[in-house]
């Protein structure tokens, strides 16, 4: 974070802003769990969530834009420990559907816990920096991982994705999904509505799929229904529609800010979109041609995140 300057400009005259850590770790915590969606992307469920028998206390529990689970750490400055210690957290999570899902329940009803999604639950350490090494150990460790450094520059606070991985994706331990209890089939994955698309439109998401990565520090991280593009927080999403033969985008956009035009973009506020809350506007991608025209909200999204 080091190489992030902050210059306060007046006229012509600029004048850097020393970017520093809080005075107390707590602060930190106070901070981002008071904005917690706004900040991150994750709706905040818990703060000093004790572990029982376990051990410890999980300084923040939350649910992402994508229904997984999230187990958040703070460290005011540098601690080679914080990844270590969110990892115990994260085993303690895996054993602990039931209660996670019932604290979900509890704030936000029936509907979220139903669609908890324990396929890769997720670690989020912010600190004032992290080491070397710690950015290429987490890429050894089979679990999704985001190390964020933060910096305080008066009243501003910046947020830098160091590194995220993409981990495995696991059920929670001893965790039977409601369809094999039932005997039914699984419902079918966006990635087996990809595999059954026309060449076309296989092409067409390759592109697609090209530009968004092209952005610097997003990543894709396929979901059950959607493929999801993400830095700190989602950017984009996409479907596949092989009946339509078209790509199905919700962007992070405000839709008054953005040129409506029927049958290519549409306003979804208010509608519920996957993977994105708040502002959305959906884009529908049917040609090369309507990708070049989407590519200028794409790149507005992506600087969102």
């Amino acid at each position: 974070m080091s190489s992030l300057k902050v210059f306060r400009v007046r006229g012509q005259n600029a004048t850097e802003i020393p970017g520093e850590a809080v005075s107390v770790e707590a602060e930190l915590q106070r901070l981002i769990e008071a904005n917690m969606e706004t900040m991150l992307g994750i709706r905040f469920l818990a703060t000093e969530y004790h572990t029982g028998r376990h051990g410890g206390r999980i300084d923040s529990l939350g649910l992402d834009e994508n229904g997984t689970p999230v187990v958040v750490e703070y460290k005011r400055t540098r601690d080679e420990a914080v990844v270590v210690q969110a990892l115990s957290y994260l085993c303690w999570l895996q054993d602990h559907p039931n209660e996670f899902k019932n604290l979900v329940k509890a704030r936000f009803g029936d509907e979220a816990a139903g669609k908890v999604d324990w396929n890769a639950p997720r670690i989020v350490c912010v600190a004032g920096a992290f080491t070397h090494h710690e950015t290429v150990a987490v890429e050894m460790i089979p679990h999704r991982i985001d190390l964020i450094v933060y910096r305080v520059f008066d009243d501003s606070v910046a947020l830098q994705l160091v590194t995220a991985t993409g981990g495995s994706r696991t059920k929670a331990r001893g965790k039977v999904s409601s369809s094999a209890r039932a005997g039914s089939c699984a419902p079918k994955s966006v990635q087996q509505y990809l595999d059954a698309s026309p060449l076309k439109l296989r092409e067409l998401y390759a592109d697609l799929d090209e530009l968004l990565l092209s952005h610097r520090d997003v990543q894709m991280e396929p979901q059950l229904h959607y493929f999801s593009y993400r830095r700190i927080k989602n950017v984009a999403t996409v479907r596949i529609q092989p009946r339509n033969r078209v790509l199905v985008v919700n962007l992070r956009l405000d839709p008054d800010a953005v040129d409506l035009c029927d049958g290519f973009t549409r306003d979804l506020r208010g509608l519920g979109s996957l993977g994105l809350q708040g502002d959305v506007v959906e884009v529908r991608i049917a040609s090369r041609e309507d990708l070049d025209r989407a590519a200028g909200l794409i790149q507005r999204s992506v600087e969102t995140g």
